[in-house]
């Protein structure tokens, strides 16, 4: 089938919804993990969320070779398939092992659709303009889904604790509107978009990616407990993470502009710091009001950070290494949300979590902050003649 030149409204919506699916896989169940721990009767909440981040850092390879040998239209519809198996039959596992193993493979089954959707919007879209602005309506879209399935799987939450898990079969729509709707690269473009040669990866910025997640999911999973002796419930809790995830939304509309009067790295550098205040009230015994502020500057946090490392990946990459360097990038983020897992099981935590967290984002705020002022130092100390 031949590009289509101009990819349809229809195809943008489902791909943004694909991209939702990213940001569900961990945080639909949030609210009521403690709940959904004891139903499953797994001794860890914090590894029912962070597992399937560990299923996709282990499953991107798979999927990549996927893509190369069947395409990405193939490897997003068996991704879209498992997805909603997988995690629509949590609540009739129990025990460790299977339903571990079940929350891994759910994570298997997120790279293919997370690798399988960006690749296709990389492939439909052609022009790289309009391609760059559907991959920053895709962070959007990731966004705002934070916000409906946080709230939505609160509100179900307090229903039942197995209510949750049936939002995962949200891909099984998503998968017949992509058998019945969605057009297939032409061979052409997957021809373009093959990569060659060996790619130089931005270090700095994967390292910038993965204290963002980090840094965001250690809030994810210790603001439920600190807002329960705050007296809030499952919905509460919910609303609450959702609202942080809306601030995020707004945040991340502002950031061009930002980027434009701050550059690259004073927006990480502004990114960082708002996560740093952040922690700074929730650590306190401070009044709801504060951890309100604080959820909106965590907001601030991500939704300044995530999506321009989208954009910075993008911008650097020759056309040939896009894939790579995305999914390189993926890796990162969820390797951030992983290892928050490991910050719930410090001592003291959320506590110690929590200031783990502070310091982390003021030295990196700080290494942005001297990149950001390096250039203008060098100017000053520069000769006449070198000006």
């Amino acid at each position: 089938m031949p590009d289509a030149p101009h990819p349809s409204p229809l195809a943008a919506v489902l791909l943004l919804l694909v991209a939702c699916l990213t940001i569900m896989v961990g945080c639909v169940i949030v609210p009521g993990v403690e709940q959904a721990a004891a139903g499953l009767k797994v001794g860890s909440p914090g590894w029912l969320v962070t597992l399937p981040a560990l299923g996709v850092i282990l499953g991107s390879p798979l999927a990549g070779r996927l893509i190369d040998r069947h395409g990405a239209y193939l490897t997003l519809a068996m991704g879209l398939a498992a997805y909603g198996l997988l995690g629509a039959a949590g609540p009739l596992l129990h025990g460790p092992a299977p339903v571990y193993l079940d929350r891994l493979l759910l994570g298997l089954a997120t790279a293919c659709v997370m690798t399988g959707g960006t690749t296709l919007i990389a492939r439909l879209w052609r022009e790289p303009a309009a391609r760059l602005r559907m991959i920053a309506r895709q962070g959007m879209a990731i966004e705002l889904g934070g916000v409906v399935f946080l709230a939505l799987g609160g509100w179900l939450a307090t229903l039942d604790w197995r209510a949750p898990f049936l939002l995962y079969l949200l891909a099984w729509p998503l998968l017949g509107l992509q058998l019945a709707r969605l057009p297939r690269p032409g061979a052409g473009a997957a021809r373009a978009d093959h990569p060659t040669g060996p790619v130089r990866r931005p270090l700095g910025l994967l390292a910038t990616a993965t204290a963002a997640m980090l840094i965001f999911f250690i809030g994810v999973l210790g603001l439920p407990v600190r807002l329960g002796t705050a007296g809030l419930d499952s919905a509460g809790i919910g609303l609450f993470l959702s609202f942080t995830s809306l601030v995020a939304v707004c945040a991340a509309s502002q950031m061009p502009r930002l980027v434009r009067g701050l550059g690259h790295h004073g927006v990480y550098a502004l990114a960082f710091a708002c996560y740093a205040a952040a922690f700074a009230l929730f650590t306190g015994e401070l009044p709801l009001a504060a951890r309100v502020a604080g959820g909106a500057l965590m907001g601030c946090g991500f939704g300044l950070s995530v999506p321009l490392l989208n954009h910075h990946v993008i911008e650097t990459s020759a056309p040939g290494e896009l894939g790579r360097q995305l999914a390189a990038l993926a890796l990162s983020l969820f390797l951030g949300q992983f290892l928050a897992a490991f910050a719930e099981r410090l001592p003291g935590a959320p506590g110690t979590g929590f200031a783990l967290a502070i310091l982390l984002a003021a030295l990196v705020a700080s290494a942005h902050l001297y990149a950001r002022l390096r250039p203008a130092r060098r100017l000053i100390a520069a000769s006449p003649g070198d000006r």
